[in-house]
């Protein structure tokens, strides 16, 4: 009997550190809640692409999918929640320190007033890249208008939610569709509303003191998936449920976003981005496991 305690202590003790991990390999439970399912978008293989589970305030936010060499995500997945849209104000832009050293805090961490080089700009983007990027700005993949508590607004401010984005498109263009999307979700999902946002990349790099830093998105694209909606909804915004998605160009020249179902998005990115032809951002395309055939 004692030895099955000890065993029993050893395993609690094992998933207490699975669950402490906040940049991990492989996803744990109460990280995998932000994802549809518990899965998370497959085809995004890539050896240089950690999970970060975003913690704020001892909690878990939302997911990441973060690129440390090109010092951007590549997705953010997290949970809608109803909201009048409100801006959170005076958040110091953060950092994760877990993708430099795995014995640090696993939360998310103001930047340090007057650093010079510190060991985490190997694996991430810091301040200084963007002091100098005049031709983008800091664009946040979760968005705190989507968020509604103040801790879950504030956790958004970290640089690994981070792209660069021509301002056009994120002051004007992709702004308005978060709104957009906000008010949707607001008033016709019943649910849990699941968000994947993302990015594509074509190369072209943001350089500070003549060191390629920072990945530029050459598209950004975005989808949700509520498969608990009201089923009475206007037809106009009826055949946007359970699921549907945008992308948009990261020009300042662009057309605005493009609205399309989630499986012609997949279509899209295949044919854009390192995505693999096993690509699918909604586990079985976000359709409830009884309604399946």
């Amino acid at each position: 009997m004692a030895f099955w305690a000890q065993i029993g202590s050893l395993l609690v003790i094992i998933m207490s550190a699975a669950v402490r991990g906040r940049v991990e390999k492989e996803l744990s439970p109460e990280c995998r809640e932000f994802l549809y399912r518990g899965t998370p978008p497959t085809g995004l293989e890539h050896r240089s692409v950690q999970f970060i589970c975003q913690c704020y305030n001892k909690k878990p936010r939302y997911v990441t999918l973060y690129n440390t060499e090109d010092h951007i995500p590549i997705y953010s997945a997290y949970i809608f929640k109803r909201s009048d849209g409100e801006k959170c104000v005076d958040v110091p832009w953060m950092y994760e320190p877990q993708l430099s050293t795995s014995s640090d805090t696993d939360e998310m961490q103001p930047f340090p007033s007057g650093y010079m080089h510190m060991n985490f700009e190997d694996a991430q983007a810091v301040l200084d890249d963007y002091t100098n990027a005049i031709l983008y700005e800091r664009g946040t993949l979760n968005p705190d208008e989507h968020q509604d508590e103040p801790d879950d607004k504030a956790s958004t401010y970290t640089l690994t939610n981070v792209v660069p984005m021509v301002p056009d498109l994120n002051n004007r263009v992709w702004n308005t569709q978060e709104h957009i999307i906000r008010k949707r979700l607001n008033n016709y999902c019943h649910g849990t509303a699941y968000i994947v946002t993302g990015i594509t990349t074509s190369g072209k790099m943001i350089r500070r003191e003549n060191m390629k830093r920072i990945a530029v998105p050459t598209y950004l694209w975005s989808a949700y998936c509520c498969d608990d909606y009201d089923h009475n909804t206007p037809y106009n915004e009826r055949y946007r449920f359970p699921s549907f998605a945008h992308y948009g160009l990261n020009e300042e020249e662009n057309n605005g976003v493009v609205e399309m179902s989630v499986q012609k998005l997949e279509v899209f990115l295949k044919k854009t981005t390192f995505v693999n032809q096993n690509f699918q951002i909604f586990a079985g395309d976000c359709v409830p496991p009884a309604s399946e055939v």
